[in-house]
């Protein structure tokens, strides 16, 4: 493994002072206030500015296509992420418009690329349902073919950005008959369509997502993305990456696991309890040094932790240091950010409280566990039958 520096060249670095002087200027504290309040994690205006200066579309392409260089999509990535940028909506457009530009018909793709490239158009996920879990394939949102038309009805939890967004990569039963993954079929919806109702979730940490119903609403069949019941094979990319489950670049200009900027928050909130405790002089307290040093090794080994074992890694050690931290701060770390008397801003409450919902994003740490046991240690199926009574 190469842990050299990476050499930048003058126009790279010119790149970097270009790109933080950009974030500085759209990426006020007023936006980070507003963005707080609402939980969108998203900013119409910086994510227009975006696309304005062409960094959404350099981002989306590859550099044979024209976007970044391997070097300067990883400044690109690291400035965003310590400009602290509204991301989510962002993330979610890019991964679903590649299965439009994969799947999608010259129609739809003229309808929605160049809007997503100029930030007019964004893009959610419509997975989860009330009653199905991380199991995506349960799917019970039904589309029925009525000529050139499907008629879609059910619901769909945790639908992040939908109130921000134009269009919705939503997974229906076309077939209730067949076998859960030859039942799929993907439609890109149009969120503006009648019949479609959004309401607004808040999350323990702040965040919003939405829960989203849709009655009778009727789709052109040029929204259908890849064939009938083959929703699977259009899914299992995106899929992919959400859960990490993508090879690593051998330049290693990348992320180590998913999740990464997420565990930045607690990196911070490490960095700022080790801050007070020094301060304080109660690191002379051993007790206090070995819990504080202990944190800080968790977070160094989950960083470091790659791919889909860095996606366990980092949300369990979220949920593990971050009580600990709190423990250590006492009750003025359970004050949230910006509130007068918070002892580190609300940095490990923040954590705290985030915790849970990484634990369950792209599928709970159940999953992944079931996930690494069945393909990487080659355990088998995980076997959820009661056990046999025997009389």
């Amino acid at each position: 493994m190469d842990f050299s520096r990476p050499q930048l060249t003058d126009d790279d670095l010119a790149f970097r002072d270009e790109v933080r002087a950009f974030l500085a200027t759209h990426v006020t504290e007023d936006v980070k206030r507003r963005d707080r309040a609402t939980g969108d994690n998203f900013d119409e205006g910086v994510h227009l500015a975006l696309g304005a200066a062409g960094y959404l579309e350099a981002e989306w392409k590859t550099e044979a296509d024209g976007g970044f260089s391997r070097v300067r999509r990883r400044i690109w990535e690291l400035e965003k992420r310590r400009a602290h940028v509204p991301w989510v909506t962002w993330g979610t457009t890019a991964m679903v418009a590649r299965s439009v530009a994969s799947f999608g018909s010259p129609e739809l793709r003229d309808e929605v690329l160049p809007g997503v490239f100029s930030g007019h158009v964004r893009l959610c996920l419509g997975y989860t349902e009330p009653e199905g879990g991380s199991d995506v394939a349960t799917c019970k949102t039904r589309a029925v073919r009525d000529g050139d038309n499907w008629i879609i009805n059910g619901s769909k939890m945790f639908t992040t950005g939908a109130h921000n967004c134009q269009y919705v990569f939503l997974i229906t039963n076309t077939d209730p008959e067949a076998r859960k993954h030859k039942s799929l079929t993907m439609f890109l919806v149009p969120l503006n369509s009648p019949g479609i109702e959004i309401q607004g979730l808040r999350t323990v940490d702040g965040d919003r997502t939405n829960i989203v119903y849709y009655s009778d609403v009727r789709v052109d069949d040029k929204y259908r993305l890849g064939e009938v019941n083959g929703g699977w094979t259009v899914l299992r990319e995106p899929l992919n990456v959400e859960h990490g489950a993508v090879d690593a670049n051998p330049d290693g200009l990348q992320d180590v696991s998913i999740m990464m900027h997420q565990a930045n928050f607690m990196a911070v909130a490490v960095d700022k309890a080790g801050a007070v405790v020094g301060r304080s002089g109660s690191i002379a307290d051993r007790s206090v040094a070995y819990r504080l040093g202990r944190a800080a090794a968790r977070v160094e080994a989950s960083l470091s932790a790659p791919s889909i074992f860095g996606r366990v890694a980092l949300a369990q050690a979220m949920r593990d240091v971050s009580p600990d931290l709190m423990d250590l701060l006492g009750s003025a770390s359970a004050l949230p950010i910006d509130t007068d008397g918070a002892i580190d801003n609300g940095a490990s409450d923040y954590v705290y409280r985030f915790a849970p919902l990484v634990g369950i994003y792209g599928g709970t740490l159940e999953v992944f566990r079931n996930m690494i046991a069945q393909y990487v240690l080659g355990l088998g199926k995980p076997n959820y039958s009661p056990p046999v009574v025997k009389t």
